[in-house]
């Protein structure tokens, strides 16, 4: 059941280009803040683009991602594509809501320490120099997604989780078959996950037998002395299988968009190369003015509530448009400006609440340092083609480019 409202959006919304946001986003804000939204499945849903929506409803404990267990939930994917990724269909086995979620969140979250992150930058640094050499050594035009957003960030989540990098090919097709609504059928979806599912019970069954040092061997490790015995295989696998996911194609994708954003203006970017000590509020910046990041994050109402003087009944599924919601001037100064010095800035890009991302330091992480080496490596770099000529990657729940290809001064490399 959805509420009867004055506007309806087909979703994803997109700008001219895919790093432009699109105009409909302000006139909702202003005039229709809970609007109705169709998904590619054809169902509907509530959308909201205001951030005090959007921050409380993320925030709210009482509401998850929809389960396709939820009576009425909105579907995104038509015909059941996307998997579990895009519609809960129940086969993964990480907890969703209630105290379950938050002692999956528990387990989970001391793997991702400020001390360990800080463990893991000099190795992610010298991954991005390798990979940047590389880039150089076959030389320009280049395309910067493909030589270091998506490598990059697919060799650090192997490490977390010790499994194989020289795999990440099989990883890229599985996530990609996760999180897009449109390019596979259901039959190919299924037959991905059934892929996926068989290569992380054998990963976890091999971490039993002799547990590491990385998270899903401290997981194994901490349940023997938890009376309930810790997380189950299946637990374990689902863990696997999610965090490699997000933990991949989310920052690929980002990398990609944050440096096409500052070299679209490229006078961000040499403000980046004259002061590098802004590449932290750049990072968390970049990820505010995103606008192409998918579809927006659902939540299924257990309760009735009332947002802006509108009754939104329990059954309800609410689309929170978080790059929408970073652009409300009601929380951000000059919000449709790029400042890269903006501080605090407290973005939605990661969520908020009890489902907010676990690995949002890991991924910061990781932009910084994709962005320190790129800076210091190449100096000269630019789009090389103009902005405007940027493709979005179609039907990707998570939003992102087709390729962000870009040159340089040989002599400067």
């Amino acid at each position: 059941m959805t509420p009867r409202q004055e506007q309806t959006v087909r979703l994803p919304l997109t700008g001219d280009s895919p790093l432009e946001a699109p105009a409909a986003w302000e006139t909702l804000r202003s005039g229709c803040p809970v609007a109705i939204a169709e998904l590619p499945s054809g169902d509907k849903a509530a959308y909201l683009t205001r951030y005090a929506d959007v921050k409380n409803v993320l925030a709210d404990p009482r509401f998850a991602r929809p389960a396709a267990t939820d009576p009425g939930a909105a579907r995104v994917a038509p015909d059941g594509a996307g998997g579990p990724a895009t519609d809960a269909d129940g086969s993964v086995a990480i907890p969703d809501r209630g105290e379950g979620h938050q002692r999956w969140r528990r387990r989970v979250g001391k793997y991702f320490t400020a001390k360990r992150m800080t463990a893991l930058r000099p190795g992610m640094t010298a991954m991005a120099e390798s990979l940047v050499d590389a880039m150089v050594e076959r030389g320009g035009p280049a395309d910067l997604k493909a030589s270091l957003g998506f490598p990059l960030p697919v060799f650090v989540i192997c490490e977390i989780l010790g499994v194989p990098a020289e795999h990440r090919e099989r990883f890229s097709h599985w996530s990609d078959a996760f999180l897009n609504v449109t390019r596979f059928t259901a039959e190919q979806t299924r037959a991905a996950q059934a892929d996926f599912t068989r290569y992380m019970e054998a990963h976890v069954a091999a971490v039993r037998a002799d547990p590491g040092d990385d998270l899903l061997g401290m997981l194994v490790r901490d349940g023997r002395a938890e009376e309930d015995g810790g997380p189950s295989d299946e637990e374990l696998a689902a863990t696997g299988m999610g965090l490699l996911v997000a933990g991949h194609e989310t920052t690929a994708n980002m990398i990609g968009k944050m440096t096409a954003l500052l070299l679209a203006d490229r006078s961000r970017w040499e403000r980046l190369v004259a002061d590098p000590a802004l590449v932290r509020t750049a990072v968390d910046e970049a990820l505010r003015f995103d606008a192409n990041s998918g579809f927006g994050i659902r939540r299924y109402l257990t309760e009735d509530i009332e947002i802006d003087g509108r009754p939104l009944p329990s059954g309800t599924t609410v689309v929170c448009a978080m790059p929408a919601a970073n652009r409300d001037e009601r929380m951000f100064t000059d919000a449709a400006s790029m400042d890269l010095s903006r501080s605090p800035n407290p973005h939605l890009a990661f969520g908020a609440g009890p489902h907010a991302c676990l690995g949002q330091a890991l991924a910061r992480t990781e932009l910084q340092v994709a962005l320190e080496v790129l800076l210091r490596r190449l100096p000269t770099l630019r789009l090389a083609v103009p902005a405007g000529e940027l493709h979005r990657l179609e039907g990707l729940l998570v939003g992102g480019l087709r390729e962000v290809p870009v040159v340089w001064e040989e002599s400067a490399a």
